[in-house]
């Protein structure tokens, strides 16, 4: 019966709400909010050098704050309208389309509070590198690229290409992309690592089963005044974009490739126009993979994903397809049966395990 389908799917979601309750009342959102609201209304406040960032804070905290009340106000309002509608069939329906709303409104609650780093906010430059072993691993480089753009579809993140090299006879052999949205580098970085695939292979006439390795790199932006580097640290070399392009493509030396040359670090740029644009977008990415290589050495964490062997011993997450189908992440152990809807973009369950067991490891 629909009624007592919809009565359990509200009792799963009680420990969460209370969780997420528990939160609110302990933390000083409300009360940063109530004082940032009143500041930004003073009639002297655009004098105040720091607008600009005041302002996105209160934006950032009253998006939170919105959807709190609205986790709030459901969780009491879905409850009572189920008793009033208990026998009516079609305003049940119409409240199953409320609790999935109330259900994903809560889970992603659930993820930004364990967002709390200030670069999880940030944008992120994404790169995937196909391991050894030629057209199979490109392929699945091809793949993971294609998961990651459903996933930030789902997001309604903005998605750029900024470098894409196309496999000799499939697939990619690197492609990095830059991402823009609400916690992109929060959400993502969780796929920092090496992905396995085993599957029968496409691409071979005896029918044989293959595995496959991808590196996944994330990278968060950062701004601009944060790292400074000399010029004379850097090899730039020029080379004509290759891939989709239009007539643009192969007619100029456009495309640009950086090397820092005391940390070997490289990135390369071909999706604009123009020589200059792709060399200030490619500055870009190696500001962020030097801070990010900085933040990584202070810490004293493992070296980047790109310095890493493409291998079994590094690897983050295995997708099976043959024998079985089975999807898993061998730092939390949380496993997916359905490698079809993963691969579709539907990752939001890895990314919340790696974040509260990311976030148990730090305790």
């Amino acid at each position: 019966m629909l009624y007592d389908e919809l009565q359990e799917q509200l009792k799963a979601l009680l420990p969460d709400i209370t969780i997420i309750k528990n939160y609110w009342d302990t933390s000083s959102l409300e009360k940063q909010f109530q004082h940032l609201e009143k500041e930004t209304i003073q009639e002297d406040f655009w004098k105040n050098p720091k607008q600009t960032d005041l302002l996105k804070e209160l934006q950032q905290i009253k998006q939170i704050r919105e959807n709190y009340l609205y986790i709030l106000q459901s969780s009491t309002d879905i409850p009572e309208l189920l008793q009033l509608f208990a026998g009516d069939e079609n305003e049940l329906k119409k409240l199953s389309g409320e609790i999935r709303a109330l259900a994903k409104a809560v889970a992603l609650f659930k993820i930004s509070i364990l967002l709390g780093k200030a670069e999880d906010s940030s944008d992120a430059f994404l790169t995937i590198n196909a391991g050894a072993g030629g057209t199979e691993s490109q392929d699945w480089a091809q793949m993971l690229l294609r998961m990651y753009v459903r996933f930030c579809e789902r997001q309604g993140f903005k998605v750029s290409t900024l470098d894409y090299q196309a496999g000799e006879g499939a697939g990619i052999k690197s492609a990095t992309v830059f991402i823009q949205g609400k916690n992109v580098y929060g959400l993502l970085k969780s796929e920092n690592g090496i992905h396995r695939l085993v599957r029968i292979s496409p691409y071979d006439a005896n029918k044989r089963r293959h595995t496959s390795f991808s590196a996944v790199s994330v990278t968060p932006e950062v701004p601009e005044q944060e790292i400074v580097i000399d010029p004379s640290d850097l090899r730039i070399d020029t080379y004509r974009s290759g891939g989709a392009g239009g007539q643009h493509v192969n007619k100029t030396e456009s495309a640009i490739r950086i090397t820092h040359i005391p940390t070997n670090t490289v990135v390369q740029c071909q999706i604009e126009r123009s020589q200059a644009q792709n060399k200030e977008t490619a500055m870009k990415m190696l500001k962020a993979k030097l801070a990010q290589k900085q933040k990584e050495e202070q810490e004293a964490k493992q070296a980047s994903v790109e310095k890493k062997k493409i291998e079994w011993g590094s690897q983050i997450r295995s997708y099976v397809l043959h024998p079985y189908k089975m999807v898993k992440d061998h730092r939390t152990d949380f496993e997916s049966p359905q490698p079809d809807l993963v691969l579709d973009g539907d990752i939001m369950d890895f990314i919340e395990s790696y974040l509260i067991w990311a976030a148990k490891e730090q305790n």
